[in-house]
């Protein structure tokens, strides 16, 4: 049938910080105010796709994602309508307000929203975005399938899968131990460990045991964003730091002290979060002598520790002398895989026991079972042969990777190599003088707008080289340079 008129879209004004997230909000927005009409056919994801310039599986996944709420119908061989019967359209005002949950619900901020929309879009994309993930294709996943296997014919002939300890099983809380000792430096027993599920949950509860009272949470100027929503949601004023070539900018924070009551700080020394610059021992050092002179909490989030390249790794902020208010979050999610779920936090007895009550309110205890298997294949020596394995891997891939940025875009960009990490910190301010550039659809590259709330034009981006082989490293950037040199 040919249409008498083309449907068009103005994304303008749209509400949503990514762009899946204002299409699908102004195409609600149009069928609510009558726009589009119940009965009315939609362009095709391919039409629509080109004309906002944009990769059709984004627009199919809006689609799908509107289909699901029941804003849409999709007819085969017919195209795609907005459906007759609407959500919860009919229904009179007062009707609405008995069925809805609306008044008994706080809203969630606009960077927790965000965060959200961003993660129910990565979970219809199985490849999902890549911002430094490992490569779960690496994963042993014999070996592991034969320590799950031994985990539950011990554990269910032993009776030991009811409920347990919320810190986590004492076996991993063992073996966390030893290799924070031997391998760390750190001075812990495993009272002072406390097993949580990856660092996003460890994050947050230190957001809980920490007390906004007594004052804000300082953050570096670009950083981790979730970290900075679990901080907010818990009442705490954000500060933000300013960073520098080595990292965390001292004299800035001592400014900070000084004109605020501090409670903590959340910083990523190891390879900072986006930024990849590890943090030298003199800044360190005197970070921890602020931290003993005006009290306050240190959460040292060290997420991907295993990954160091250049020799041997500085020694985290937890097993330095004055660490005393350091708070150690890690993770065997970049070890292994996101999906395995498995950190932990190191601090003293009072702080953890304060993190494992709140554990008790929201999630009873961990997983016992892979708790068990962790700990199992850290005791035989198959988690450091894994990790040993996979660190020449991407260690192969950063350096390919530097190599096809200079041979693609030569001296358009630059960038210094990471000592560790799974990601490059590109400078492209050359290639983007003047232009906007809001979106280089491409999963492996995030813009530095996206690590903080300044709203300058991008100058750097985040290129993630760990998940992908080389060759899907080379069409990355070569799609890349698409978009920057055009």
């Amino acid at each position: 049938m040919l249409r008498p008129w083309q449907t068009h879209f103005w994304l303008e004004g749209s509400t949503g910080k990514t762009f899946h997230a204002r299409l699908l909000n102004k195409l609600i927005t149009d069928i609510k105010n009558g726009r589009l009409a119940p009965g009315t056919m939609l362009p095709g994801s391919r039409s629509l796709a080109k004309q906002l310039e944009v990769n059709r599986k984004t627009v199919q996944q809006v689609y799908e994602e509107l289909e699901s709420q029941g804003w849409i119908v999709s007819k085969p061989r017919s195209g795609t309508f907005v459906s007759n019967m609407l959500p919860e359209q009919g229904l009179s005002e007062e009707n609405k307000l008995l069925i809805s949950n609306i008044n008994n619900t706080k809203p969630a901020s606009n960077l927790v929203e965000n965060i959200y929309q961003d993660s129910v879009r990565t979970g219809i994309n199985i490849s999902g975005e890549n911002d430094g993930i490992p490569d779960t294709r690496l994963i042993p996943y014999k070996i592991l399938a034969r320590a799950y296997r031994r985990a539950c014919i011990s554990l269910s002939r032993h009776s030991n899968l009811g409920y347990g300890d919320p810190r986590g099983t004492k076996q991993l809380r063992d073996s966390i131990q030893k290799m924070l000792t031997d391998d760390r430096f750190m001075n812990c027993s495993s009272e002072q460990i406390c097993i949580v599920r990856g660092s996003q949950m460890g994050i947050y509860l230190a957001s809980r045991v920490l007390d906004p009272n007594k004052g804000a949470i300082i953050v570096e100027e670009m950083c981790y964003a979730p970290a900075k929503a679990a901080f907010e949601s818990n009442g705490f004023k954000i500060l933000t730091c300013k960073l520098d070539h080595h990292g965390l900018n001292i004299l800035a924070l001592e400014k900070l002290l000084t004109q605020h009551e501090v409670a903590g700080i959340y910083i990523t020394p190891h390879h900072q979060y986006p930024t990849t610059v590890c943090l030298p021992m003199d800044r360190r050092l005197n970070l921890l002598k602020l931290s003993k002179q005006y009290q306050f909490s240190v959460i040292e989030d060290d997420y991907d520790h295993e990954f160091h390249y250049e020799a041997k790794p500085i020694p985290p902020l937890a097993s330095l002398p004055n660490s005393e208010n350091v708070v150690h979050i890690g993770s065997m999610s970049k070890v292994f895989a996101p999906g395995l779920r498995v950190g932990y936090l190191a601090a003293d007895k009072i702080f953890i026991e304060r993190a494992a009550q709140e554990i008790v309110l929201i999630d009873r205890q961990g997983n016992t079972i892979t708790e068990h298997v962790l700990s199992d294949l850290m005791e035989s020596g198959e988690v450091k042969r894994h990790i040993r394995k996979a660190r020449k891997q991407y260690e192969a891939r950063r350096n390919f990777a530097a190599s096809e940025f200079c041979r693609v875009f030569g001296d358009n960009i630059s960038f210094n190599l990471p000592t560790g990490g799974m990601a490059l910190w590109v400078d492209i301010s050359k290639l983007v003088a003047g232009r906007k550039i809001d979106n280089l659809q491409n999963k492996d590259s995030n813009l530095s707008t996206l690590y903080s709330d300044d709203s300058e034009e991008p100058s750097h981006i985040r290129f993630g080289f760990g998940a992908i082989t080389e060759k899907e490293i080379t069409q990355s950037i070569e799609k890349l340079s698409q978009t920057l040199k055009q």
